[in-house]
């Protein structure tokens, strides 16, 4: 079970706010995850600190309204998994090379379509969005689904593709697109020491 520390030692690797919010659950390349970071509403809103998508202000704001509210928290972290399901649904079959089903867009549109309504055009150079300080307990999702529109609408989608020693997603941002692996320290490491531990006992065998 994923605790608030937990949360704060995992690698944001995916290139995209959409990719890394996936990525909160880990586990091998296929079949299901193994683990979970966010469980319950106070490691999401921790998530949304360490992953910049929410200001340490805000934050404080959500856990003073998610104690008022303990009702409203469960329901905003329902709401939240839903939304994560839904972004694996639309990513990973992309990083197959395949495209994701009509109902896992619809569900993007809809959510995309509720953080808007919360969104304001403010110019800091170029505009961009900024969400409304309102404090309702869903706002960690809003620069989520709207990362993973920006992914889809003006992103390249052959670059959206999964890591070959674990479950994460990312975004590869490499000159020749030849990225394997989440985290070269990690997987990627890992893989090394496998091929080297295989030759060895290789050489040895002869």
């Amino acid at each position: 079970m994923g605790t608030v520390e937990d949360v704060t030692r995992m690698r944001l690797v995916g290139g995209n706010l959409a990719l890394d919010f996936v990525n909160t659950r880990s586990g091998p390349p296929l079949g299901p995850p193994d683990d979970d970071v966010l469980t319950g509403y106070s490691e999401l809103i921790t998530w949304g600190v360490y992953a910049d998508a929410l200001s340490e202000a805000e934050a404080a704001a959500l856990r003073r309204a998610a104690r008022d509210d303990p009702g409203g928290a469960r329901a905003a972290f329902a709401r939240a998994l839903r939304t994560r399901d839904n972004l694996d649904e639309v990513f990973r079959p992309l990083a197959a090379g395949e495209s994701p089903s009509p109902a896992a867009l619809a569900r993007l549109r809809d959510d995309e379509t509720d953080a808007l309504r919360h969104a304001r055009l403010e110019r800091e150079g170029t505009f961009a969005w900024t969400w409304q300080d309102d404090h309702t307990l869903t706002r960690p999702l809003r620069p989520v689904v709207h990362a993973a529109v920006q992914l889809l609408t003006s992103g390249e989608l052959d670059r959206i593709k999964g890591c070959g020693g674990c479950r994460f997603l990312y975004h590869d941002e490499s000159k020749n697109r030849r990225r394997r692996w989440c985290s070269m320290e990690d997987c990627g490491t890992a893989e090394k020491i496998r091929r080297y531990v295989a030759a060895r006992r290789t050489r040895a065998a002869h």
